[in-house]
């Protein structure tokens, strides 16, 4: 079977970059692979720290019953990324930009469904993704690089986590900025029972869910995660409504319980209240609370990866910027010096 890496070359960049005279934007900035090179190889030569690459699909999240647009998020936030002021707080070429997976003639094989065979195909298709997203992971994570990934939907999480707990050969830690504990039954894949395969096969070992939404996270839900002692979680109502936890310490909290051993960055983008995602709300968190969780735990040295998923601009066209622009910030935020 085909590979579904496209890699990118400056006949795909530059017509992005918006040159200015007297400005350095940070995609005149960022590596690319050398043509025809194996990815390993190129992986292993670059001296870039970080690889950053998308994954343009939302079958996981029609696969959980959720609105279609996640697959527009990576070309979106592309766009805005690459027009960021190259300087001494945002370097590029720190960062290897990788491409994209392609997942266009599965996205058309659900497109053409409806009802039940629409959610069967797409927890199928879901399967076939994570072996993909896994895989390459591994490479990354095994070249010595952190990886940056951008969906897409959040059932991606299950195979960034498997692929980097393989690289390292043990069990990682995951801290997910979320509305959702995404820890619903294993029933067949989709965008809401990532981090509950993950778990159970033993590639996820300490998981903490900061902004919790308790309107939306189901009885049984909570129950088993509070009986799960490597499990936490602080809720929204809690730390914003009821105010029984401070933020901040909640915040330290959770960076302690995942930073002993290699952890990733989870940031679903429906736990910022506004933000078009798949299941959008006006409730969650402002973007400088997002902004300022990620810069403080990728300070820790196990940091392994960044991953941001659910943002659907298709739902807010007229304001498409605004989710570019969101979610550039928190790219720059993970990798700022």
């Amino acid at each position: 079977m085909r590979s579904r890496l496209v890699i990118y070359d400056l006949q795909k960049i530059t017509p992005l970059i918006k040159v200015r005279k007297g400005e350095g934007k940070f995609g005149e900035h960022v590596k690319l692979l050398a043509k025809d090179e194996p990815l390993m190889a190129g992986l292993l030569d670059s001296k870039a720290k970080y690889v950053l690459f998308g994954i343009p699909e939302d079958i996981g999240v029609i696969g959980n019953f959720g609105n279609s647009g996640a697959r527009d998020a990576w070309q979106t936030c592309l766009s805005y990324l690459l027009n960021v002021q190259n300087n001494k707080f945002v370097k590029g070429k720190e960062v290897l930009l990788l491409g994209h997976l392609d997942f266009e003639n599965e996205l058309q094989q659900i497109d053409s469904l409806q009802g039940t065979k629409k959610i069967e195909k797409a927890m199928e298709l879901t399967a076939y993704i994570d072996t993909e997203v896994t895989d390459l992971i591994r490479q990354i994570v095994q070249s010595g690089k952190i990886p940056i990934v951008i969906g897409g939907g959040h059932n991606n999480a299950y195979g960034i986590i498997k692929g980097t707990a393989l690289a390292y050969n043990a069990a990682i830690n995951c801290l997910n900025i979320d509305a959702h504990s995404d820890f619903r039954k294993r029933e067949g894949r989709h965008s809401g029972n990532g981090f509950n395969y993950a778990y159970k096969e033993g590639f996820l070992h300490h998981y903490f869910v900061m902004g919790l939404q308790e309107n939306y996270n189901s009885k049984k839900v909570l129950k088993n995660l509070k009986v799960e002692k490597r499990i936490r979680f602080a809720t929204y109502e809690e730390l914003f409504v009821r105010k029984e936890k401070e933020f901040d310490f909640e915040l330290r909290e959770a960076i302690e319980f995942v930073k002993s051993t290699k952890f990733g960055i989870e940031i679903d983008v429906d736990s910022i209240a506004h933000a078009p995602s798949s299941a959008q709300s006006s409730v969650g968190f402002h973007l400088n609370h997002v902004r300022e969780m990620v810069y403080k735990a990728r300070a820790n040295k196990n940091i392994a990866y960044l991953h941001i998923c659910e943002a659907a601009p298709r739902l807010d066209p007229e304001n498409q910027f605004q989710i570019g622009k969101t979610i550039s910030y928190l790219i720059t935020d993970f990798i700022r010096r």
